[in-house]
């Protein structure tokens, strides 16, 4: 569904994504996991086209999309939850949602809240509530619930467990889970909790310094002794 071949991304002189390839099967939960600073997220925001690709192809579906402007490529059904959460903090639950839905799923909306409100009942209670007054948890439920409302076909999450309690931590992977399994959903996760993240994956990368180090299936890096060193015995 999304093959990223020989992607090289810059800021500026530095060079922070160096030959990336990439591949996310379509049904999947393909995760990224890497310590802070890797690249992680820098190549979900090359995906988006922000920044762009200064070498490489990303494909999605079919369809080159490298060198396509931002609103193109969230149009051809990619929707992402990006690090930081970024909700709207004025605006109330409700309206963060209705923000997330594009032209194409407006006509959809009644039905698609309530598939959002189905994934995190806290959001119906809370609808009414404005964005900036939502525990950390709530916000981050917030931030997925909006990628929704635009139909993707693909979801990119970018630290979903970020600063979270260990309950909380659980809660959104159980949700993940469901939205690929219920939903049929493509999902492509970056995380740091490489435990959690692993556990859910059906594919996995390690990314470091820009590029990609090693890659399997989530049980078999779960049971590599370099990565357990690394990721889970070493406090990332």
């Amino acid at each position: 569904m999304l093959s990223i071949s020989g992607v090289h991304t810059f800021y500026g002189n530095i060079e922070a994504l160096r030959g990336v390839d990439v591949e996310v099967g379509l049904g999947q939960i393909v995760t990224l996991i890497g310590a802070n600073g890797a690249g992680k997220s820098t190549l979900l925001m090359t995906i988006c086209g922000n920044p762009r690709a200064s070498a490489g192809r990303i494909v999605f579906d079919g369809e080159d999309i490298t060198t396509k402007p931002t609103h193109e490529i969230i149009a051809s059904g990619i929707g992402q939850s990006p690090e930081g959460r970024r909700i709207f903090p004025r605006m109330s639950v409700l309206e963060n949602l209705q923000m997330g839905a594009t032209t194409s799923a407006a006509e959809h909306l009644e039905e698609d809240l309530g598939v959002a409100f189905e994934l995190f009942p806290i959001l119906k209670e809370r609808q009414e509530q404005r964005g900036g007054t939502l525990s950390g948890g709530e916000q981050q439920m917030l931030a997925i619930a909006r990628a929704l409302m635009g139909r993707p076909r693909l979801l990119l999450l970018d630290e979903p467990s970020l600063g979270l309690a260990p309950k909380v931590v659980q809660q959104i992977f159980r949700v993940i889970k469901e939205i690929n399994e219920r939903k049929q959903m493509t999902v492509f996760l970056v995380e740091q909790n490489a435990f959690h993240a692993l556990r859910l994956a059906h594919h996995a990368y390690v990314m470091v310094n820009g590029r990609v180090s090693m890659s399997g299936s989530g049980a078999e890096l779960l049971a590599n002794p370099e990565v357990r060193a690394a990721y889970l015995e070493g406090g990332h």
